[in-house]
């Protein structure tokens, strides 16, 4: 019985503050070739299950909210109520498939069950297919659903061996409370013991602590809060959905002749995204206007499997006030390079050292009022996942591509997720529906940012050259 830890109950306890907010994270995988029967992925997915033992498993809450959900195994596990099948209608583009998208995701997991579903979409044109993956952002970071698709898609004859992981009986409410009780009363000892480690490695603390405290500031709503926009405020409970495209190589020649990394080139055709829709919307676009959350993984090199969140995060500027495509990559590049020496990945860090060192009604209190405050810093979030290198198949069926979803909560009305794949980068695209019936342009824009910066990069290329 696995209690959440503190990053992971923290997306719990957004859904229980703000009922139009919907914390699953998705991705939806293309395949070229007839769609397998129903029987045929009912049958390749259950014996892939005992990898994955969370998907026979639930939340349980602890009573009086004493500690954090618990992972309980579910005795009425039917895998049939978690895999669905639907077909789309004609003509069955990619506008019909993103439509889709945005219903299944407008809707919340069922907390009574294994917090997880798959879609089997039928219909697509040009012989086509997908599988829309949907799962609680509790259970699992963007790496690990990555992950997942090794393990989910590999063949039925692969020889690895499942773990034993016997169904376990059903707690009580008393022994669940009297776990927490028994938690509680170990938080002197852990904060015991982080004073010894203190007072041994007291430079180390300090370090450890103004880092800490310029990352609590920086996600701070009160400081420097962004121009206000039509980018940020009220959601509901709909949702819009929309992706766009670009080579892996077209943005690893970028980087090669104008330099800063792959994720600095994406977050400036980013940048170039959302000043298109501002100038689209008769908004002119200003410094500070568009600051993003940018979730940074802090899994160990090697430990890309497993449950659970494993991430930091950063707020960065995205110089959306600048017109000229070069100078906003270069204002990135001097952005997130600030963000680097200073240490400033230090959000999620943070947040898991109020839940171990505080009691968890307070501090599952302090995070849920917090979605209640006006956040006037952040306005977008934007997540950029690293997916297989190498093609994949399923049951003989060519995986074309993975497109990505990013779930937003609170005031942020779109959000961003980038995921690789063989050579290509897809950008997900999430948005409030009524807000947001222009979401076209974004993707647009975004596509468009990395055209500019390609024929800046070649024509630079061509300049050094003669």
């Amino acid at each position: 019985m696995d209690s959440l830890k503190p990053l992971d109950a923290m997306f719990v306890d957004a859904e229980d503050e703000d009922r139009n907010t919907s914390m699953a994270i998705a991705s939806i995988a293309v395949f070229h070739g007839p769609a397998p029967s129903h029987k045929e992925v009912m049958a390749h997915i259950g014996d892939r299950l005992p990898f994955v033992p969370r998907y026979r498993q639930k939340l349980r809450t602890v009573p009086f909210r004493l500690g954090p959900p618990v992972w309980v195994d579910d005795p009425d596990f039917d895998i049939g109520y978690h895999i669905r099948r639907t077909a789309l209608p004609e003509p069955g583009e990619y506008q019909q498939l993103a439509d889709l998208m945005a219903r299944v995701m407008s809707r919340r997991l069922d907390r009574d069950h294994p917090l997880w579903e798959y879609w089997v979409v039928e219909g697509l044109a040009r012989d086509r297919w997908a599988l829309i993956s949907k799962v609680h952002h509790c259970m699992i970071d963007g790496v690990g659903g990555a992950d997942l698709y090794r393990v989910l898609l590999a063949a039925p004859s692969d020889p690895a061996q499942p773990p034993e992981n016997p169904p376990t009986g059903q707690p009580s409410g008393a022994s669940l409370a009297a776990q927490a009780a028994a938690d509680m009363m170990m938080l002197p000892v852990r904060q015991a013991r982080a004073l010894g480690a203190a007072v041994a490695d007291p430079g180390r603390s300090i370090r450890q602590a103004a880092g800490g405290a310029r990352a609590v500031l920086r996600f701070s709503p009160s400081l420097r809060p962004a121009a206000q926009s039509s980018l940020s405020g009220h959601i509901g409970q709909q949702r819009r959905y929309a992706w766009t495209r670009a080579s892996l190589e077209d943005v690893k020649t970028i980087k090669r002749e104008l330099g800063g990394t792959v994720n600095d080139v994406l977050l400036a055709a980013i940048s170039g995204g959302f000043r298109a829709l501002l100038l689209n919307r008769g908004e002119q676009p200003t410094e500070h206007e568009v600051p993003s959350l940018v979730p940074v993984s802090v899994r160990p090199q090697g430990e890309e499997s497993g449950f659970g969140n494993q991430v930091s995060a950063t707020v960065t500027n995205l110089p959306v006030h600048i017109a000229d495509p070069v100078e906003r990559l270069t204002a990135v590049r001097a952005e997130q390079d600030s963000l680097k020496e200073n240490h400033e990945a230090m959000i999620g860090q943070a947040l898991v050292a109020l839940g171990r060192y505080s009691v968890y009604p307070v501090a599952s209190w302090l995070l849920r009022k917090s979605f209640g405050l006006p956040q006037r810093e952040i306005v977008t979030v934007t997540t950029n996942v690293p997916g297989p290198r190498e093609p994949l198949y399923w049951m003989g069926r060519r995986l074309e591509e993975i497109i990505p979803y990013v779930p937003i909560a609170s005031r942020v009305r779109i959000g961003i997720s980038i995921f690789s794949y063989d050579n290509s980068i897809t950008f997900g695209i999430t948005a409030d529906y009524a807000a947001n019936p222009d979401l076209d342009v974004l993707a647009r824009g975004i596509e468009n940012g990395v055209s500019e910066l390609l024929l800046a990069a070649r024509l630079h290329a061509a300049a050094a050259a003669s």
